[in-house]
């Protein structure tokens, strides 16, 4: 099996899921904002999305779901659709359960929340009481204080801590899993030989390397870093000689497309990206690449759209049609797969150097082809037979597959 990570039409919120080779699942943000009243809603249910595919695996858990932080367009309708262990009230037949759940540091101590990000933030402390299912994403010496007011033992729970600059324990590109993942972000940023300063402390920020046979292609997933973020890690991943762990193939990009994540001007028509920012979109980037826009539909250029403050910004969607088309690879819209009327769950699989992008749309195209090319060799077979055509002794084997189609 090749790794496939699929991404769902939920305007500007994210949610993405990996399926890696050896069938575990990890699924990035849930920011389910689709309303049920409307029926018009080009949004799609994900929650209906999502348990679809787990039936169809004969599953009810996520092996990971990463809340990268806790804005609502992230982790919305968290307590309608997953089974929190820390309260009976969000437990219940038909609730999807979480194997083990990865969140920032600050999701622990951040102050005020309400609503789902207040669930994920109990859900969090209750793992990290009970010293399992969580991983949580800083470094450890960061919260040592606050585990101490909490009257949680450090030295028992600092094993559930990942730092950036490090693998996620549990994932090996050379296992049957056959991915990796580096942590970039949150980070803590060395300014002289005595000083460290924590920074962008409230979202997750990977890189995912697939191994098939002896070929790797690479994913970055930027959460919502904006330029300033993106070009410390640049800085310090660099600085760290680690400068392949920003190759990608898969961009999702950070914040739906905004122009803040490539430098602090907006532009009259392309977004010009500040230095570390260009050398990962216009370096970093391999050919035949894939960027994603995790978003509304980009607007056209003097419409209200093109004048609201919020993203997607189309001078940022310009720049990355341009790196796309720079390197023979495209640039994709959420919201616009396979059309802008009618937006369904699209994604991307890994095809040995490659990423090769699907639609909802043209994989049923596709499958009919197949389904036709089939039928037709099971009927020349036939004929060379003597059996004449739709024998019900007849079978095809699916080029493409190698499934076996009896009995047409």
């Amino acid at each position: 099996m090749t790794a496939y990570v699929t991404f769902y039409p939920l305007g500007d919120a994210d949610s993405a899921l990996i399926d890696l080779a050896d069938k575990r699942k990890v699924l990035v943000d849930f920011g389910n904002q689709r309303n049920p009243d409307k029926a018009d809603d080009p949004r799609c249910d994900l929650a209906a999305e999502l348990r679809a595919n787990l039936r169809k695996a004969g599953r009810d858990s996520f092996d990971v779901v990463c809340f990268t932080h806790l804005d609502d367009d992230h982790c919305c309708r968290t307590g309608e659709f997953f089974w929190l262990d820390h309260a009976k009230a969000y437990q219940g037949e038909g609730r999807i359960r979480i194997n083990e759940l990865w969140v920032p540091a600050c999701a622990l101590t951040e102050e005020g929340l309400k609503g789902d990000a207040r669930l994920v933030q109990a859900e969090a402390r209750h793992r990290l009481r009970e010293k399992k299912g969580i991983r949580i994403f800083s470094r450890a010496e960061r919260l040592k204080a606050w585990m101490e007011q909490e009257e949680l033992d450090y030295e028992t729970r600092k094993h559930l801590f990942v730092d950036a600059g490090k693998l996620v324990p549990g994932f090996s590109k050379d296992g049957p899993e056959r991915a990796e993942f580096f942590v970039h972000s949150p980070f803590a940023w060395r300014q002289d030989e005595n000083t460290v300063v924590d920074r962008n402390g409230d979202a997750v920020a990977f890189q995912v390397t697939f191994k098939e046979a002896t070929h790797e292609t690479y994913a970055l997933f930027g959460s919502d870093l904006d330029h300033d973020a993106l070009s410390d890690i640049v800085k310090i991943t660099r600085r760290y000689g680690n400068a392949d762990r920003l190759r990608w193939d898969l961009m999702k990009l950070p914040h739906h497309c905004s122009y803040l994540s490539l430098g602090p001007e907006r532009g009259e028509d392309e977004t010009v990206a500040v230095d570390e920012v260009k050398w990962l979109f216009e370096t970093q980037g391999q050919k035949n690449c894939t960027i994603v826009s995790p978003s509304r539909p980009i607007p056209i250029a003097g419409t209200d759209g093109d004048k609201d403050s919020q993203p997607p910004h189309r001078q940022a969607a310009n720049h990355h049609r341009r790196v796309a088309r720079e390197k023979g690879g495209t640039f994709r819209v959420t919201m616009e797969e396979p059309r802008k009327d009618a937006p369904k769950p699209s994604g991307s699989r890994s095809a040995g150097s490659d990423w090769l992008w699907r639609s909802r749309r043209r994989a049923s195209s596709l499958r009919r082809r197949r389904h036709r090319r089939a039928r037709a060799d099971a009927d020349g077979l036939d004929r060379r037979m003597g059996l004449g055509a739709r024998s019900s002794r007849a079978c095809a084997r699916d080029r493409t597959s190698g499934r076996v189609i009896l009995g047409r």
